[in-house]
């Protein structure tokens, strides 16, 4: 069934076409109906809002299709982002799990569908499905490992170019093909665009423009379309070194 926004329904999480492919998601039969039990499905706009920084805790949203950006904002407006949740991920987990109000704000990148839980329906659902209990506690790792990486790129990087290196490289090493070789290097789908690789790095739309094109000529990545090749590996790391 599709909606408004040209999305493809997912019905229940035992259909779900990522449900063996995510870690929230490939659970037993029994606890994925106990999930479905208590779970909310909708639709939102590209832009809409889940939750934002500073909000108390309601629960967490399952994403089914779609992107979801999670932010940080300072006071004189300026953003941050720290993760893009792709289908089958979680957001809202930390604030829901401690009780502590949402560090971060989700919002639509493009349409999607989420699943919500209240919290308190998810915390008892926890407590009966001890395997489930198990997966968050991996994906609470993640995120650590992901606010670590975010840490990298602001604190350890002095300069927009080394940011921007490490940021490739970051990406290219989760999400490029594997046992690259040199006719056949690494490939990565990269669907963010400029003003969101800048958000994520702390710089600026132009800035990471500027050096995209910077990198090309040196002949240390290409960009075909969504995807990006590493054509210098060894060219990127020395930059990311500074």
């Amino acid at each position: 069934m599709k909606t408004p926004y040209g999305l493809e329904i997912i019905e229940s999480c035992l259909s779900c076409p990522v449900v063996k492919e995510r870690l929230f998601c490939n659970l037993p039969r029994r606890a994925l109906e106990g999930l479905d039990a208590i779970s909310s499905a909708a639709t939102y706009p590209k832009g809409a809002v889940l939750f934002i920084e500073g909000q108390d805790p309601r629960g967490v949203f399952i994403i089914c299709n779609g992107r979801v950006k999670l932010s940080a904002s300072s006071a004189d407006g300026k953003s941050l982002i720290l993760r893009i949740a792709d289908p089958g991920e979680m957001v809202g987990l930390p604030g829901t799990i401690s009780g502590k109000p949402y560090g971060l704000t989700a919002e639509a990148l493009e349409p999607i569908q989420a699943n919500f839980i209240p919290r308190d329906l998810f915390l008892k659902f926890l407590g009966e499905h001890g395997e489930a209990a198990l997966r968050v506690a991996q994906m609470l790792a993640d995120i650590y490992h992901a606010t670590y990486q975010e840490v990298r790129y602001l604190g350890l990087a002095s300069s927009a170019a080394e940011k921007l290196a490490l940021f490739v490289l970051d990406h290219a090493a989760e999400h490029g093909n594997a046992n690259p070789t040199k006719e056949k290097p690494v490939r990565a789908i990269l669907t963010l665009t400029h003003a969101e690789i800048a958000e994520r790095i702390g710089s600026s739309r132009e800035t990471v423009t500027r050096l995209f094109s910077d990198f090309k000529r040196k002949h240390l990545l290409e960009v075909r379309g969504s995807t990006l090749i590493i054509t210098d590996q060894a060219g990127l790391e020395k930059i990311s070194q500074g």
